[in-house]
């Protein structure tokens, strides 16, 4: 399977770029040339091919740094996301946590790795087990790293509860999940996450399945405790609305692949990447005055990850692709503002 993948994937990987270096800093994070593949199987007739959700894709993210991957659904990021986690194996390439890569780990190393990284799941009721209150669901960390004080496991807990601002505390420890808002419930999702002080926080989606009204809270919640605690943050969403909230950088992800990478500002002021322009163009606009407004966004649907095209993989939606180029030859990261890297060849 290696070999196949070494072959596939070469090109993709001789235009894979890390994002630039932030001085002063030493990587928390490397993610070097990452493919996640996952193998097709028929039932009868064995091998069946690959789905290449992740594909090539290579990042650093520095100690208190956040960054943002931006993509529909089924561009890979959530992929990406469960392999940083380690709970994918990686196909090719290596995920680098503090200089040791992860596929070196054994089990108590894997312990230790999980222990450094909060993970902030986007849908709170199922992300938490019914049968525990609050109080338990928060202790049950602790336990397993070995914090066998009982007290000092209830004044970690009350402390956690007290940052994520599930006011009072006594009022939520003996709480079950029904027993919560929508609002809440994620306040115990982030205060897990919290409660063994990681180094990084992997936040997928934490806010698509909430109330608007409570969207920004969670938001702001979340860049509060990044900050104050000098964490590192991931922020995986859809949606570009948000991720000015607290992200410094942003990865933009179409089939498998970075496509754009920039800081929030620039790359919001002025998008690239065709497919960067038209998410920027999707995103709703309150004015009723501009209801009338024709959005155009690109037609089609993403292409199949077990058979991508060749080329730019988003040519076949692009109206600006050159016939005889984006269809054939896969674009390298050009670099058209200092620090703004684009897969597309308007900018060769």
């Amino acid at each position: 399977m290696s070999t196949q993948i070494d072959q596939n994937a070469q090109t993709e990987a001789e235009v894979a770029v890390a994002a630039p270096s932030q001085d002063g800093k030493p990587p928390l994070l490397q993610v070097k040339d990452l493919h996640t593949w996952f193998e097709l199987r028929r039932w009868g007739f064995g091998h069946a091919g690959y789905v290449r959700a992740v594909d090539g894709v290579s990042f650093e993210l520095r100690a208190g740094d956040a960054i943002a991957v931006v993509g529909e659904s089924g561009c890979g990021k959530s992929s990406l996301m469960k392999t940083i986690l380690g709970l994918h194996r990686p196909t090719k390439g290596e995920v680098i946590f503090e200089g040791k890569s992860l596929s070196q780990l054994d089990r108590e190393g894997m312990r230790w790795y999980h222990s450094q990284v909060g993970y902030v799941q986007q849908d709170p009721f199922g992300a938490l087990p019914p049968f525990m209150s609050v109080r338990r669901i928060l202790e049950e960390p602790l336990i397993v790293n070995g914090v066998r004080s009982r007290s000092e496991r209830l004044d970690r807990v009350r402390e956690v509860m007290e940052e994520v601002r599930l006011l009072p505390v006594g009022d939520f420890l003996n709480k079950f999940p029904h027993q919560l808002s929508g609002g809440q419930q994620q306040r115990v999702v982030i205060a897990r996450a919290m409660i063994l002080r990681p180094k990084l926080i992997v936040a997928d989606e934490p806010v698509s399945m909430l109330d608007a009204s409570v969207r920004v809270e969670i938001l702001r919640l979340l860049q509060s405790l990044q900050r104050s605690h000098d964490i590192a943050l991931i922020y995986i969403t859809h949606d570009l609305s948000t991720v000015r909230y607290f992200a410094r950088r942003v990865f933009v992800m179409y089939a498998g692949n970075l496509i754009e990478q920039a800081e929030v500002d620039e790359l919001l002021r002025e998008p690239m990447h065709p497919y960067s322009q038209a998410l920027l163009s999707a995103i709703s606009d309150p004015d009723p005055r501009n209801a009338h407004v024709y959005r155009d966004v690109p037609p089609g649907e993403p292409p199949s990850l077990v058979n991508p095209p060749a080329g730019c993989r988003f040519h076949p939606r692009c109206a600006q692709r050159e016939e005889g180029l984006c269809d054939v030859d896969v674009p390298p990261d050009f670099e058209p503002v200092p620090g703004h890297f684009t897969k597309c060849w308007l900018y060769r």
